[in-house]
């Protein structure tokens, strides 16, 4: 039976590019991890093995190392178009490139309180330790087909936020059959391990570029405030409260999907000692890693179509 190609990218996978900017005796550092996926006119390199319209994966690494040292990395975004931008204008038979940038944030590490420096250093500015939050996130396509020329598609987001609220959550009044366990709980600890991508709307040179940087800081802060400030009945009303709030919020942002695994805190049955737990004292929990609650929500900008696909965040 005759077969034919379909769906196909290639590229060099997990690239890590660390660039260091020195501003005088001031270090900067910017820590990413960068996969290339291109495609394109590539039938006869799979029909035939011809490779006259494929560029090297090796070429795709370079790239990003020269393109950090040539023109910096103001963002992970303002990176991830430039390099787009780059493999599908420069080569005829590239006709999409997807960047997907994972960054690694470092906080920089002040001096001791005795004030020992270093023999001829004046301030430390160079020691950095590896904050432990989140994993930033950047997906940028760009392709040359389509209406109206060529697109950008931006995603950015993170990843392993973890956020926990010891109180000011409930959850009760949920279906109940033969096989239902689980006691309602009217004070409880909501905690969970957020993977989140958001949509810009920006997708053209013809439209004004966003502050990547102070977007994804806004959208993290509002993300983190709704979490706070939500007395939560559910997971998923804390999830539709925080997409809301960066929807809102964020005129350059159209779509956030969310992927929240519980991290589920069981009060521990101390009976059997003659030991009240009540959460009302001040209870003590059995942390369990898994089986967990998995719970996912896209919100979107009224009349906006949902275009983040639910597989980049879903288990």
């Amino acid at each position: 039976m005759p077969t034919i190609l379909g769906q196909n990218q290639y590229g060099k996978a997990e690239n890590r590019v660390v660039k260091i900017t020195r501003d005088g005796d001031t270090h900067h550092i910017k820590d990413l991890n960068v996969s290339v996926a291109l495609s394109g006119d590539l039938d006869d390199v799979h029909y035939n093995g011809s490779n006259a319209n494929c560029l090297p994966t090796d070429t795709t690494k370079n790239t990003c190392f020269a393109f950090a040292k040539e023109y910096g990395i103001e963002s992970a975004e303002q990176y991830g178009i430039h390099l787009a931008r780059h493999f599908v204008d420069s080569q005829p038979s590239i006709h999409r490139a997807r960047i997907r940038i994972e960054e690694y944030s470092w906080e920089r590490i002040g001096g001791s309180d005795s004030n020992a420096k270093f023999i001829g250093a004046d301030e430390v500015k160079h020691s950095f330790v590896r904050k432990g939050q989140e994993t930033r996130l950047a997906q940028i396509t760009y392709s040359a087909e389509g209406e109206g020329g060529a697109k950008f598609e931006v995603l950015s987001g993170l990843k392993d936020l973890t956020v926990m609220n010891s109180t000011n959550s409930e959850f009760w009044g949920y279906i109940k059959d033969k096989y239902t366990t689980l006691q309602e709980d009217y004070d409880r600890i909501l905690a969970t391990s957020l993977s989140t991508w958001w949509r810009h709307n920006w997708t053209s040179d013809e439209q004004r570029m966003p502050s990547w940087e102070r977007s994804y800081e806004q959208a993290k802060k509002h993300i983190l405030h709704a979490f706070v400030e939500t007395y939560s009945l559910s997971l998923q009303q804390t999830l539709y409260q925080m997409g809301s709030r960066v929807i809102n919020n964020r005129s350059e942002i159209d779509e956030i999907r969310f992927s929240a695994p519980n991290k589920h805190h069981f009060r521990q049955d101390l009976s059997p000692f003659g030991l009240d737990n009540e959460a009302k004292d001040g209870a003590v929990y059995y942390a369990a890693d898994r089986p967990y609650g998995l719970i996912e929500a896209t919100i979107l900008r009224d009349g906006v179509e949902p275009k983040i696909p639910v597989d980049m965040t879903n288990l």
